[in-house]
């Protein structure tokens, strides 16, 4: 009697393989059997822990949002002035979001999908309310609200420039945005 192979690690293998794949394929590119082939596993595995690839699409762009979303609070909840939230939001356009090629292409391929697709733009709703949430402990709502529209724009032109963005055009815009009454918090 043959014995079976235990793989505990084998749906995060699937998953890993198919970030990859749509990182450099696209999600249009990415099929069932590229991601099995990726990641070492049989065929069938795929259909065994993913219903279609739409769950598995899914799985995909909610663990990716939430590794982006950690990276952000984490910046942000550990500034504790308005002006180390104005730096932290500079650090996240120009050190966290937009040095990663894989990241920016991943948070397009799941702004794709989310522009056809309720479930998808449900996803980025809560992205967003993240976002913002960790915003609103250095401004007020509608403050954080433009400021995580900025940070997008920023990292979406920081990408697609060919001349390097100057961070000071960056912390003008974020100080400009942030002036007045708009934070949260007291210089101590």
């Amino acid at each position: 009697m043959a014995t079976r192979r235990v793989d505990p690690e084998r749906r995060d293998r699937i998953i890993a393989a198919a970030t990859s794949l749509i990182a450099e394929v696209g999600v249009a590119g990415t099929s069932h059997r590229k991601v099995a082939a990726r990641a070492d596993v049989p065929l069938g595995s795929m259909t065994y822990h993913f219903e279609n690839m739409d769950e598995l699409l899914r799985e995909v762009f909610t663990r990716f949002s939430i590794t982006i979303s950690d990276r952000f609070e984490k910046r942000l909840f550990a500034a504790t002035t308005p002006d180390e939230a104005r730096r932290a939001v500079a650090d996240l356009v120009h050190q966290d979001l937009a040095d990663s090629p894989r990241d920016l292409v991943l948070t397009h391929e799941l702004y794709t999908l989310a522009a056809r697709d309720p479930a998808y733009r449900q996803l980025t709703r809560s992205w967003m309310h993240r976002s913002r949430n960790a915003l609103e402990q250095h401004f007020d709502p509608l403050t954080a609200r433009q400021v995580d529209a900025l940070i997008e724009g920023l990292v979406i032109h920081r990408a697609l420039e060919t001349e390097p963005h100057d961070r000071a055009l960056t912390v003008d815009a974020i100080a400009r945005l942030t002036a007045g009454t708009g934070e949260r918090l007291t210089e101590s």
